[in-house]
């Protein structure tokens, strides 16, 4: 069953590729490899895997094309932010955990939570108005994705649960955002990735129930 969910994901792919390429489809080639690499990379990171990063990588690159066309600035400067962040979570899935062992998953603290939940509302409010300055199409809700997508990866760096809860929400914003920037290909790989990332908190909070060490009644005192 999974080896014939494999071909037909692959045969799908191919398919997106060369209709985009010979314009068949109303979007660019970009776009295409963008909901590809970004379906994959999602897939990945739900199973814990550590190609997710690389193939991530490669998403961003791709989606710096698409916003660039689109206009969405923030989105843009994002996947750059996203580049970065990219390497850093590859590095501390391998070596992040104790004694530089592979990192495992662990659940947000309190103190945590509150200053990135202070930090997402300062940082939007301060983004929305340069990006105001600069006729971004979408200043609020560009600014507001950005600084959760930010969020969100940074979590995700950590292997940290509340990850998916905070993709989720940015996840249901882009799907809207996109719809209306005509980007109807990137807007379905978001739904995708919004019933991936549901599909990601069940796994991953069963992954972290099942570890000795973790008590998941308490899962606000695991990680400060």
């Amino acid at each position: 069953m999974k080896i014939a969910a494999y071909i037909l994901s692959t045969v799908c792919s191919c398919l997106l590729v060369v209709a985009s390429y010979k314009k068949f489809l109303p979007i660019s080639l970009s776009e295409a490899f963008g909901f590809i690499t970004g379906a994959l990379c999602v897939w990945l990171t739900v199973k814990e895997n550590i190609w997710n990063w690389p193939v991530g990588i490669a998403n961003d690159i791709f989606f710096v094309v698409v916003f660039w066309e689109s206009r969405l600035f923030a989105d843009m400067t994002l996947q750059f932010l996203y580049i970065a962040l990219g390497f850093l979570g590859w590095y501390q899935w391998l070596y992040g955990g104790e004694q530089k062992s592979p990192l495992r998953i662990s659940s947000i603290g309190w103190r945590l939570a509150f200053a990135l939940l202070i930090a997402t509302f300062a940082v939007t409010a301060a983004l929305t108005i340069y990006l105001r300055s600069v006729h971004d199409s979408a200043p609020f809700w560009d600014a507001f994705t950005t600084v959760l997508s930010l969020v969100a990866q940074y979590l995700l760096t950590r292997k940290i649960l509340q990850n998916w809860l905070v993709w989720i929400t940015a996840d249901f914003i882009y799907i809207g955002l996109y719809l209306y920037k005509g980007l109807a290909l990137t807007s379905l790989l978001y739904l995708i990735f919004l019933l991936m990332c549901v599909a990601g908190w069940r796994e991953w909070r069963a992954s972290l129930s099942a570890l000795p060490t973790t008590n998941p009644l308490l899962p606000e005192l695991s990680t400060e």
